[in-house]
């Protein structure tokens, strides 16, 4: 029986992992993929921008809201699966797209389920890395979030950003340093030596402008995945398999913040990056409602970073509004017009 590839596509908030899926599925030259989406929190905002960036009848995709830090994959991901596997005829490769705070080994784990194996196989694991994230600190601004946990007697062992940020990296077949087009030589050739330190043997590491990767390199690298457990170290097993075990950290949020309308893009972004300043905020992302304007607008944000964009019209059936996911921990923000 033929197997159906599937593409996991893996790596921290914000680096990038939507526009390198947007990018896969709008360059597909007829190869019929379906697509995963498995956010954190249960409103879709990726989902919806690949859907606009290849046409909503054209978009095989299904969303998942159990983007999780840990462990379990399994509540949504069999059904839909096996939703995917009675189609299989009339599909030649899956991609999913993990939410950015979820382990990639259980996915792959899962796929030695019985009633997944004999039907689909992992055709690799690609981790995305933030070039500026990593070079700058910026990444999850990682020592501040350490000393925070150190300092609260109250923690017992969760999952620090940084064992999640090397669990996605030792998984990986393929890991793909986005933004490169904002550090120069050097600070490249530093992330690039980083990255190798963390990653298995014949991992090769490609930098990415803007997600464009040709899809001949992304996809068909048969690494079964499924079949190398073994070599994929996960420093979060491992303490479990010391007796270590945890409960999910339940201080990882997800808060919306709506308004009727933004009439100054530029006075939204500068309160957006003082509240970063103010919480532990590791994504904004959201549509954007400019008064007399016919196109929605995109807001993505990463540490103090922010860029925006339009990227379609407003449909008849859509209530305009301005509409922002923010992922951080212990999130108590007011939702005041802007």
């Amino acid at each position: 029986m033929r197997k159906i590839p599937i593409t996991i596509v893996t790596g921290f908030l914000g680096v990038g992992k939507t526009t390198l899926v947007h990018h896969m599925m709008k360059n597909a030259n007829g190869k019929r993929i379906a697509l995963l989406v498995n956010e954190f929190g249960e409103v879709g905002v990726d989902g919806e921008i690949i859907k606009a960036g290849c046409g909503d009848d054209e978009c095989n995709l299904i969303e998942l809201s159990n983007g999780c830090i840990c462990c379990t994959v399994q509540e949504e991901f069999l059904p839909s699966m096996l939703e995917l596997i009675e189609r299989k005829d009339d599909i030649d490769h899956i991609v999913i797209e993990t939410s950015g705070l979820a382990m990639p080994k259980p996915l792959v784990r899962a796929v030695n389920w019985p009633d997944l194996k004999p039907h689909i196989t992992i055709d690799s694991v690609i981790t995305v890395v933030d070039a500026v994230g990593v070079a700058t600190g910026e990444f999850c601004d990682r020592q501040r979030v350490q000393e925070q946990r150190l300092a609260d007697e109250s923690l017992d062992h969760e999952t620090p950003i940084e064992e999640l940020f090397l669990d996605q990296l030792s998984c990986a077949d393929l890991v793909l340093v986005s933004k490169r087009d904002l550090v120069d030589d050097q600070k490249f050739e530093e992330i690039s030596s980083y990255v190798q330190q963390k990653i298995r043997a014949n991992t090769k590491v490609i930098p990415v402008v803007n997600g464009e990767v040709s899809n001949d390199l992304l996809l068909g690298i048969e690494a079964s995945a499924e079949d190398d457990l073994d070599n994929r170290h996960s420093i979060h097993e491992h303490h479990h398999e010391h007796g270590h075990d945890h409960d999910h950290d339940d201080s990882l949020v997800t808060e919306l913040l709506e308004f009727p309308e933004t009439s100054d893009i530029k006075q939204l972004v500068k309160e957006m990056t003082q509240l970063v300043k103010e919480h532990e905020i590791y994504r904004i992302k959201g549509f954007v409602n400019i008064p007399n304007k016919p196109m929605r607008m995109i807001l993505q944000g990463v540490g103090d970073r922010f860029d925006y964009y339009f990227d379609r019209p407003w449909k008849e059936e859509e209530t305009r509004k301005t509409h922002l996911v923010v992922i951080g921990r212990d999130l108590k923000l007011a939702s005041t017009a802007i």
